[in-house]
């Protein structure tokens, strides 16, 4: 499938999950004292890092560079953060909206690789991608410890949508229901890892390192 066929539920999962991730990103160079223009690279790079990947790696067209509302929106959310105190959105606020973010975007992810004939398993990574590779790419630059490098449930949590999401096509169930299914299951599990610290067995746990 060569041409872009998202449906206007998917069009609002995109600009809603490059809201949400554009403000964690901005929210991370706002609390390292940053300049707007530094707000405003953040917010872009976290905002379309992951479905930037995902349409490179599919053969699509990357969306934001058609589309003159998604360079915007992460720029209007820069100069939101500017505005705002930190303080009003500390606490586990960055926490829970990367988390909305994370979930709307793996769904986003799986579905349009499914709408470009991506097989199933390669489409649940597309979602995980999706879902996961602008956080990573942020923390990278802030040079902060990225969640991938801790047992906490978050990749699992995009899993979990991107799984859904491939499981209701292939039932043919009505695609706004499996999408909406979909990111809430993976927002819920991610919303449990942060309020009750869920996690995965390390390897250490596991007795990994032991001679």
């Amino acid at each position: 499938m060569n041409e872009e066929i998202l449906t206007p539920v998917l069009d609002w999962l995109d600009l809603a999950g490059v809201a949400i991730f554009a403000l964690t990103g901005a929210l991370v160079a706002a609390k390292e004292k940053q300049t707007l223009v530094t707000l405003s690279f953040f917010a872009l790079i976290t905002g379309v890092g992951g479905g930037t990947i995902r349409d490179l790696l599919i053969g699509a067209p990357v969306f934001w560079i058609a589309d003159p509302w998604v360079a915007a929106i992460c720029l209007g959310v820069a100069l939101f953060t500017w505005f705002t105190p930190t303080r009003w959105l500390e606490g586990k606020f960055l926490s829970i909206a990367d988390g909305v973010g994370l979930a709307a975007y793996a769904v986003l992810g799986t579905a349009k690789a499914l709408q470009y004939g991506v097989p199933p398993i390669p489409a649940v990574l597309m979602g995980v991608i999706t879902g996961t590779a602008g956080g990573i790419i942020r923390d990278v630059l802030a040079g902060r410890p990225s969640i991938l490098m801790r047992p906490e449930l978050y990749v699992t949590a995009a899993a979990l949508s991107a799984f859904i999401t491939v499981a209701g096509n292939m039932l043919g169930i009505t695609n706004w229901w499996t999408w909406i299914a979909a990111a809430l299951a993976g927002f819920a599990l991610r919303l449990a890892a942060i309020l009750f610290n869920l996690a995965l067995p390390s390897y250490a746990e596991r007795g990994g390192d032991k001679p």
